[in-house]
């Protein structure tokens, strides 16, 4: 153990977003039990590079005694979690799947929903609930994960030649012909003009179309107020990444129908 500089987590603070652990190119944060936690002291280098994506301002610096930070085990575990991603593998970030430092990982098969059925605890134990695959109805389309885009990662491979949506996160819930009409065939991203941070928004999709040639985008907005600047996002997140890429948007009501 020794007196150096180390990542500092305010649990009451952390709101449990996943950006930190995206931002640590050592892979030294977790999520547990909704926060985020140091879990490899001698995998954190205490430089920081994760306190910028914190929204809620729960990481700092401080200096206290800790293990030494292990350069060659960072390389050796990263490395064996990259080979791992080319494999197959996902990854679990606090029981989330996330796509991490531009593997493989992160790519979703709607088969693996296939006759599945769930069983509830709680006071609505001994319902039984059934897929929309063995119900006969629409079936789930989603081909990547995160979805969210405050936790995408810039350099996620399934964006490279990717038909991009972009839509409201409420819309999936307004009608089940969503996945369909809009997810199947498409890279998803899901966000809210209302309560996300635009800027933050805007510069992570930013990033991600400089990044990837994207064929085409399509915007999926919720005809309320508060859904009407999403198409403006993805427009000035464009103009920021320099790129020029066919854009189409749809408006869904509330009782799902869709217009555009």
């Amino acid at each position: 153990m020794v007196i150096r500089k180390i990542i500092k987590i305010d649990e009451f603070l952390c709101d449990g977003c996943g950006n930190c652990v995206l931002a640590c190119p050592e892979n030294a944060i977790e999520i547990r039990d909704g926060k985020a936690k140091v879990v490899r002291e001698s995998f954190c280098d205490g430089l920081g590079a994760c306190i910028g994506n914190c929204p809620t301002g729960a990481l700092s610096v401080e200096e206290r005694e800790a293990e030494e930070f292990d350069e060659l085990a960072v390389k050796e575990a990263v490395e064996s979690l990259k080979e791992s991603h080319q494999a197959g593998d996902e990854v679990q970030s606090g029981g989330c799947p996330v796509a991490l430092r531009g593997t493989g990982a992160g790519r979703l098969g709607s088969s693996k929903l296939a006759g599945r059925r769930a069983r509830v605890s709680g006071p609505s134990a001994g319902i039984e609930v059934e897929d929309e695959k063995t119900s006969g109805t629409d079936q789930p389309e989603l081909s990547n994960w995160p979805i969210q885009m405050r936790l995408a990662h810039v350099d996620a491979p399934y964006f490279d030649g990717a038909r991009l949506l972009i839509a409201a996160d409420c819309t999936a819930f307004a009608s089940p012909a969503v996945h369909r009409d809009f997810i199947r065939g498409r890279t998803t991203l899901i966000g809210c003009p209302k309560l996300d941070e635009r800027e933050s928004f805007v510069e992570r999709l930013a990033a991600i179309l400089a990044a990837h040639e994207i064929e085409d985008i399509t915007v999926l907005e919720m005809e309320v107020p508060c859904c009407s600047n999403l198409e403006a996002f993805v427009r000035q997140a464009l103009k920021m990444a320099g790129k020029e890429v066919p854009l189409r948007s749809f408006i869904l009501g509330i009782e799902g129908e869709v217009e555009g």
